[in-house]
């Protein structure tokens, strides 16, 4: 028998034909995809030639690509700003205080670095290290505070403390000393180590027309005060000036302080309406309360007139008179007050008429008008009047009845809380209540109601005028102080007051030394 064996070689070769045939396939088809992706990108033509065909598609397709990579190039733009070099000095106050330890400079300044000198081969201990024979210092009268207590804050001792309180309080009471005066001390040299040191003198201005000054006669005498009455001329400062572009910039280029000026527009705006009413060539006339001192300060109060002068339209003039601070005119006559204040800022939510009560369920005539305010809020008079009840009423709650005049009464219900009392008199605007929901009421709110010789009436149909009139002896006082006032002349309050003969006498006698720190004039 004969038998064919067939070689293993060729069993593999038949095996592996398949396998090349799958690879090429492979490598045609994605050589294939890549060179149609190419030729994809080559026709976007994303940039053309900007020179040619101007003005087509293809032009304005090539101008956007070329924005857009500025705009990328120049978002990419890096920073040439100066790089900051390190200072060779130092600029650290720890790192100079650390210098100066080093010097002696602070020593002889008296130690003003607060430290010790550093620990150097030059450095030696002392057994006693002297100290300054007087130290002065300038205290601060806070707000609160008393003097005997600033005192002892600056050094002086308690004793001498108290001492110097009653001396002061001699001369003028210790509780009209105003927060902020400010006392020069100078304390004297210990008379032992550790010892407090004693008072030598001290000064300050208790008022503007009193200096006060406590000091001794020799070192080891007693304290005593010495009273310094300071001349000083109460002339008021007159302004006036043409009104221009601005009413308040022009009064405060003339000189006027900026509480003068707003008082002025204010008292302004209860006759007139100021943005249509002033013209640019009127006059105003400010004339505010002004003190000055022999010594050389000075001090402006409030507003006393304030006066327009409008041409062929008439002049105004105001001033301000009696205990509460109005303004009258040159008749007397006082500011005018139209209409009603609002009692709160809510909004009326309901009105006057009847209506179903919420709580009672049947309908009934609601007396008054229901203003929507939040829990708290401050519930103001109307107009001036006095209270002729304030407390529990019934289902009004917390409430209070104000008697004004013309036989006008006003009643605010559902307070929380009262704050005047019955018999009082108030202003218009003043807080007499504040917003709740105590008697028959479903939440806060203000039932504000009204009544003209006991008869309710709607709030909103009232508007009046209340006003201020002078007559007999007091217009007659008020005309004469403001015609004195009228005779001030402008700008006379701002000379320096001439020296009397006994205040040339007493001033010291200039160093020739000082005179170097005088300003030279310029040739």
């Amino acid at each position: 028998m004969h038998f064919v064996l067939a070689r293993p070689e060729s069993a593999h070769a038949h095996s592996a034909a398949p396998r090349a045939s799958a690879g090429n396939k492979h490598a045609a088809s994605f050589s294939s995809l890549r060179d149609k992706v190419y030729r994809r990108i080559e026709s976007f033509d994303l940039a053309p030639d900007l020179g040619a065909d101007i003005g087509s598609r293809r032009w304005f397709r090539g101008l956007g690509t070329f924005v857009g990579l500025s705009i990328v190039a120049l978002a990419f733009w890096p920073d040439f700003a100066p790089l900051e070099a390190a200072s060779p000095l130092p600029e650290d106050a720890s790192i100079r205080s650390e210098y100066r330890s080093q010097m002696i400079m602070p020593l002889g300044l008296g130690a003003d670095s607060g430290r010790r000198m550093g620990p150097t081969d030059l450095v030696r201990p002392l057994a006693q290290a002297p100290e300054r024979p007087q130290l002065q210092m300038l205290a601060t009268l806070g707000r609160g505070d008393s003097l005997d207590r600033t005192l002892r804050r600056a050094g002086v001792g308690g004793d001498e403390a108290d001492l110097v309180a009653s001396l002061i309080s001699g001369a003028v009471p210790l509780e009209e000393l105003e927060p902020g005066t400010q006392i020069d001390i100078t304390l004297g040299r210990r008379p032992e180590p550790g010892a407090t040191r004693p008072l030598e003198k001290l000064s300050f201005r208790a008022r503007f027309d009193l200096e006060l000054k406590v000091d001794r006669l020799d070192e080891a005498g007693p304290l005593n005060l010495t009273r310094r009455i300071i001349r000083v001329d109460e002339t008021p400062l007159r302004i006036r000036g043409t009104v221009g572009d601005s009413l308040y910039r022009s009064a405060r280029a003339a000189g006027a302080p900026t509480s003068a000026v707003q008082a002025y527009l204010k008292a302004l705006g209860e006759q007139l309406d100021v943005q249509r009413d002033v013209r640019a060539t009127d006059t105003f006339d400010i004339i505010v309360s002004h003190r000055r001192a022999a010594t050389g300060e000075r001090q402006a109060g409030q507003l006393l007139f304030a006066g327009l002068e409008r041409g062929s339209r008439g002049a105004l003039q105001l001033m301000r008179w009696g205990s509460e601070g109005d303004f009258f005119d040159a008749d007397g006559i006082g500011e005018e007050r139209g209409g009603l204040m609002a009692p709160v800022p809510g909004r009326m939510s309901s009105s006057f008429g009847m209506r179903r009560h919420p709580i009672l369920g049947y309908k009934r005539m609601h007396s008054g008008v229901d203003f929507k305010a939040s829990y708290g809020t401050p519930i103001v008079a109307v107009t001036d009047g006095r209270v002729t009840g304030a407390g529990r009423m019934g289902g009004c709650g917390n409430a209070v009845r104000i008697r004004h005049a013309n036989g006008i009464d006003t009643r605010y219900c559902h307070m929380s809380r009262v704050a005047v009392d019955r018999g009082a008199s108030v202003r218009r605007g003043q807080v007499i209540g504040y917003v709740g929901s105590t008697g028959l009421s479903t939440g806060p709110h203000l039932h504000y109601e009204m009544y003209n010789g006991g008869r309710a009436i709607n709030p909103a149909s009232v508007s009046f005028v209340t006003r201020k009139q002078l007559s007999g002896a007091e217009l007659e006082r008020f005309r004469s102080t403001l015609s004195s006032l009228r005779s001030v002349e402008e700008g006379a309050a701002l000379a320096d007051l001439s020296p009397t003969s006994d205040e040339a006498a007493s001033e010291e006698p200039e160093r020739e030394i000082d005179k170097l720190d005088r300003p030279r004039p310029i040739g």
